[in-house]
C-alpha cells in the first residue's frame, strides 16, 4: 500500500509538474534596434490590458497548409551577386526544416511576369497551335536554377503556377500589356478597347502601387476579354498550362497546382491580360479544367488570382456551380483580403490561399515590415491556410524594368554585394518559423485592431499567439485562454509570438 501510495503521489507530482508547464511561455521579440530575443511568461489569473482574443480549449479552426515564395528573373539577378556561401546560407533560411522561415512551396509564372528582365513567352511563334516551338529555355537558365536551389534544402518542394499574360500572338493586343505606358511600346489609341469609350481617361488610381485606390478597385471592369475567344486559342492556351507542367516535371520540379490568371482586374502597362467574368467562366470550365483532369488529374486548379474587393464580381465568377465542382480554391491578393470574411461564410467547401504578398514600394524600411506583418495576420486570420511572399531577394531599392520598386525580404547591396535580412524577413519568421502544416488558426483579434494584431494558433504541443504593435508606445494586450490570461507586454513597434512549452 505504501509503495502504491508513493507511485501515485510521484505520477502526482509528474502530473502537476505537466499541468505547470502548459502555463508557460516562451515569448519572441523584435524590435528595429534588437531583431530577435528571447524570454519566458505564463498565464495569469487576471487580465494585465485589454482583452483581444478568447479561446477555451476546445475549438477547431482552419488548417493550415503552406509557406512559399516566388521565383523571379530578377531575383536570380540579385541572388548571383552572392558568393556560394551566401546563397547556401539563404536557401537554408529560408527553406531548411530547421531554417528561419521553413517554407516549402514556391510560385513560378508560366511567360514573363513584372519582374522578368524583359517580355516573352514560351511559345511566341503566332499560330504554334500545336505546341511545336513550346519551351522553357528561358526558365532553365533563371527560374529553375532558384527552385532547384531551394529543393536542395526541402526537396519535398511544390510549386504553383499561374501566368500574367499569354503569348502576345493570343491577345487581341497582339502586346504583352493591358495599356499603354512609356515602360512600354503599345499604341495608345489601342487603350480605348479596354472599357469601349474612347474619350474617357484612365483612372489614376488604378494604377497606383499602394495607398488609397478610392475605395473600390478596380473601379472600372474590363468590357472585352483581352485574351481572343477563338476556340482554337483558348483550347491551345489550357495545353500550353499542361506542357508546362510537363517540362517542369522533367526538371524535377513538381507544379501541383495552377490558376488561369494572375490580377485579371490589373489593366497593366507590364505583362497582364484583362478577363471578363464570362470569359473567366468559359475558358476555366470548357477548356482548363478538362484538359487539366485529362492530362494532369493531380495537379488542382484553383481559381484567381483575385485582386479586387468588387464582391459582386467574385461572387459572380464563385457561384457558378460548374466551377465550384471544376476548383480546389480561391487564389486572393491586395485588394480581395478585404472580401475574405464573406466569401469564406459564402463557401465553406472551398480553401482561400493568398498568392502574393503586398510588394511594397522599394523601401524595406521598418514600416514595410509591420504592413506585412499585418497582412499576415489579416490573411491567416481570416481563413488563408497558404500564403506567398513575391520577390524574396532583390538588388538596391528593388527597381523593375517598368519603372516601380519593390520589396523584398533580402536586399543586397550591387555596388558592395552585401545583404541584409529586411524588416519584413523578420515578419514572416514571426508566423512561419512556428505555425508549420497541420497547425489550426483559431482566433483572431480582427481589422477592428490594426495597430496591434493578435492571431492565436495551436498544435499538439499547445498555443502559438503572434502579435504586433505598430504604434509609438508600449502596450500591454491579452489573451483568455480557458481560465487563465496570456498578458503580453509588447514595446512599441515589435514583432511578437508566444510559444507554449
Amino acid at each position: 500500500m505504501k509503495q502504491l501510495k508513493r507511485i501515485w503521489l510521484a505520477g502526482g507530482a509528474v502530473m502537476c509538474a505537466l499541468m505547470a508547464s502548459s502555463q508557460s511561455f516562451t515569448a519572441y521579440t523584435t524590435i528595429e534596434s534588437e531583431i530577435w530575443s528571447v524570454g519566458k511568461t505564463s498565464l495569469k489569473g487576471r487580465p494585465a490590458g485589454e482583452l483581444l482574443v478568447e479561446v477555451q480549449g476546445d475549438e477547431t479552426g482552419v488548417v493550415f497548409h503552406a509557406w512559399g515564395t516566388t521565383f523571379n528573373e530578377l531575383d536570380w539577378d540579385a541572388y548571383n551577386l552572392l558568393t556560394r556561401d551566401e546563397q547556401d546560407e539563404i536557401m537554408h533560411n529560408l527553406y531548411a526544416p530547421d531554417g528561419d522561415l521553413r517554407f516549402t512551396h514556391g510560385r513560378v509564372s508560366m511567360n514573363a511576369n513584372d519582374y522578368a528582365r524583359s517580355w516573352y513567352s514560351c511559345s511566341e511563334v503566332s499560330g504554334d497551335f500545336e505546341l511545336r516551338h513550346f519551351n522553357i529555355e528561358r526558365d532553365k537558365r533563371n527560374i529553375i536554377p532558384l527552385a532547384r536551389a531551394a529543393q536542395k534544402y526541402c526537396p519535398e518542394l511544390q510549386l504553383f503556377m499561374s501566368p500574367w499574360s499569354p503569348p502576345t500572338w493570343m491577345k487581341i493586343n497582339q502586346d504583352y500589356p493591358v495599356l499603354s505606358s512609356k515602360y512600354n511600346n503599345q499604341d495608345p489609341r489601342q487603350d480605348y478597347v479596354l472599357y469601349m469609350d474612347d474619350g474617357k481617361a484612365v483612372d489614376p488610381d488604378e494604377m497606383k502601387l499602394l495607398g488609397a485606390r478610392g475605395g473600390v478597385f478596380p473601379h472600372r471592369l474590363a468590357l472585352q476579354d483581352y485574351f481572343i475567344q477563338d476556340p482554337r486559342y483558348l483550347q491551345c492556351y489550357a495545353d500550353m498550362f499542361c506542357r508546362f507542367i510537363e517540362l517542369y516535371a522533367e526538371q524535377g520540379l513538381p507544379i501541383t497546382k495552377v490558376m488561369y490568371q494572375n490580377e485579371a482586374y490589373s489593366y497593366t502597362p507590364y505583362p497582364g491580360c484583362a478577363w471578363t467574368a464570362e470569359g473567366t467562366l468559359r475558358f476555366n470550365n470548357e477548356y482548363l479544367a478538362p484538359t487539366l483532369a485529362a492530362k494532369h488529374p493531380e495537379v488542382e486548379l484553383w481559381i484567381g488570382t483575385f485582386n479586387t474587393n468588387r464582391l459582386d464580381y467574385v461572387q459572380k465568377i464563385l457561384d457558378d456551380s460548374t466551377l465550384q465542382k471544376n476548383i480546389k480554391g480561391v487564389g486572393t491578393q491586395w485588394e480581395c483580403r478585404y472580401n475574405l470574411p464573406e466569401l469564406r461564410k459564402r463557401y465553406p467547401n472551398l480553401r482561400f490561399m493568398q498568392s502574393e504578398s503586398e510588394c511594397g514600394n522599394g523601401s524595406m524600411d521598418w514600416r514595410a515590415g509591420e504592413h506585412t506583418f499585418m497582412l499576415i495576420a489579416d490573411n491567416l486570420g481570416n481563413g488563408c491556410d497558404e500564403y506567398y511572399n513575391w520577390n524574396f531577394i532583390l538588388q538596391d531599392n528593388g527597381s523593375s524594368s517598368w519603372g516601380w520598386t519593390q520589396n523584398a525580404l533580402i536586399q543586397v547591396n550591387s555596388a558592395t554585394r552585401e545583404m541584409r535580412y529586411t524588416p519584413e524577413y523578420y515578419a514572416y519568421k514571426h508566423f512561419s518559423h512556428f505555425v508549420a502544416k497541420g497547425t489550426e488558426m483559431v482566433g483572431y483579434s480582427g481589422r477592428q485592431h490594426a495597430d496591434t494584431p493578435v492571431v492565436v494558433f495551436k498544435n499538439e504541443n499547445g498555443y502559438i499567439v503572434a502579435a504586433g504593435n505598430f504604434a509609438d508606445d508600449a502596450t500591454t494586450v491579452c489573451v483568455k485562454i480557458g481560465d487563465k490570461y496570456l498578458n503580453m507586454r509588447l514595446p512599441a513597434h515589435s514583432f511578437n509570438t508566444f510559444v507554449e512549452r
